[in-house]
Parts: C-alpha cells; sequence; structure tokens
C-alpha cells in the first residue's frame, strides 16, 4: 500500500488549492481517509476525514473553507481548500489505517502567501 499527496504549491491569500490523495496497492473507497497537515516544530494535526461511508468531518479551523470527496474513477481521496489563510501553511499528509496498519502518504507543501 502507497499513499501520495500532491497538488500542493504556493497561493495568495484568499486563494485555492486542491489536494488529491492516490494511492496503490488498496481500493481507497473501501477504508476511511484523513487529511492532516503539519509545520515545522508541531505535531501533525487532523484537518479532514471522509469515512467508508462517506461520513465527513473536519477540524473547526477549516470548516467551512474546506471540502473532502472521494473519486472513485480515479482512486483519490480530494482536499479541496478555499478562501486559504497564511495559517494554512503546512505539508499535508493523507493517511489510513488498513488492520490496524497506518499507512502516510508523502506529504505536498501548501504555503500561503502574498
Amino acid at each position: 500500500v502507497q499513499l501520495q499527496a500532491s497538488g500542493g504549491g504556493l497561493v495568495q491569500p484568499g486563494g485555492s488549492l486542491r489536494l488529491s490523495c492516490a494511492a496503490s496497492g488498496v481500493i481507497l473507497d473501501d477504508y476511511d481517509i484523513g487529511w492532516f497537515r503539519q509545520t515545522p516544530g508541531k505535531e501533525r494535526a487532523g484537518v479532514s476525514c471522509i469515512s467508508e461511508d462517506g461520513r465527513t468531518a473536519y477540524a473547526d479551523l477549516v470548516k467551512g473553507r474546506f471540502t473532502i470527496s472521494r473519486n472513485n474513477a480515479k482512486n483519490t481521496v480530494d482536499l479541496q481548500m478555499n478562501r486559504l489563510k497564511p495559517e494554512d501553511t503546512a505539508n499535508y499528509y493523507c493517511h489510513t489505517k488498513i488492520y490496524g496498519v497506518d499507512y502516510w502518504g508523502k506529504g505536498t507543501q501548501v504555503t500561503v502567501s502574498s
């Protein structure tokens, strides 16, 4: 199982980015998938997740701005990030747990700056 996050970049405050978590060796639709983010010196924090049955949850800091969704045709879980703020700057990771084993994708850097 391998996960790979992509779609990060540099964006101005108020802008948008769409992150994508792609997988090999696993059908993402069969599992809960989470997005996390981390900045230097801080612990990795949960941003959003989508359950196997499609329920979604968001951290208070991103609620109303971020939307998580599945693209089963591409076997990805995407994170649409709107109205980005400088404090959203972080390395973003996707995660799943399969039979008790944690799988983390390599992160994608999001930088929100003017």
